[in-house]
């Protein structure tokens, strides 16, 4: 979605290089990535940031990998789990101001929104495979950091459920890959069923007024994830343990 992404190859090695007009109105959110990437784990860090002739680039480290295979079976979950929960670990940075998730999906959660949807930890949010780099190593990468925003330690692990579903996990399998994040597993099971129910009534609400390609099959993962957890509450097999 850059105005300009590229790689950049010169004496010193090779770096990605992305960036827009200074007058776009979206060009905060360039800054705002590369503060980021400063404090995240398992991301490309930013190297460099110029202004000049109008434009704001910014510089970051050049990985070489590929995008990870998250169907059932792969090996690449067990990465996609480390990673998770790295990042599930990490604080949010108090020096970045930065509206948390809850306040980003006002619109479709109750008035008094409960506490366990409040967190401080730092979180993607935007868990597309296409936001995460395998590399030869075996570890796992996650890119464009540009919606990142204080939320629940358990978010991403969540946020990756529908993408597993999608990917042609049932919602067991893909619950029982986020139980493998602590976080996720020591959330409350009323919290993430709320939160299955928003991530659904938000994509829903998306799809019809912002449509895109992608999102008509990502909000039917999400619509089966949020049926699986309200049937999970009134069997209450999610009673003890999400």
């Amino acid at each position: 979605m850059s105005r300009l992404a590229c790689t950049v190859s010169a004496r010193t090695g090779r770096t990605f290089v992305k960036g827009t007009r200074e007058d776009d109105p979206q060009a905060w959110i360039y800054r705002h990535e590369a503060k980021v990437t400063q404090h995240a784990p398992l991301a490309p860090h930013v190297l460099w940031e110029v202004n000049a002739g109008g434009w704001q680039l910014y510089g970051y480290e050049y990985v070489g990998g590929r995008y990870p295979n998250l169907s059932p079976g792969s090996d690449d979950l067990a990465a996609l789990v480390r990673t998770l929960t790295s990042v599930s670990q990490t604080s949010w940075p108090e020096t970045l101001n930065k509206r948390p998730l809850h306040s980003r999906w006002v619109e479709f959660l109750p008035e008094d929104v409960p506490s366990g949807l409040q967190g401080r930890a730092l979180a993607h949010t935007d868990m597309s495979p296409h936001n995460m780099l395998m590399k030869d190593a075996g570890e796992l990468l996650l890119l464009d950091w540009a919606l990142a925003c204080p939320a629940p330690a358990w978010a991403d692990a969540a946020l990756t459920i529908p993408r597993l579903i999608s990917a042609g996990h049932t919602p067991e399998q893909a619950e029982t890959i986020a139980r493998q994040v602590p976080a996720y597993r020591a959330a409350s099971p009323d919290i993430l069923t709320m939160f299955a129910r928003t991530v659904y009534t938000a994509w829903e609400d998306w799809e019809r007024t912002r449509p895109m390609p992608h999102r008509a099959a990502l909000t039917a993962a999400a619509e089966t994830w949020a049926a699986h957890r309200d049937k999970g509450r009134q069997t209450g097999t999610h009673a003890l343990s999400p």
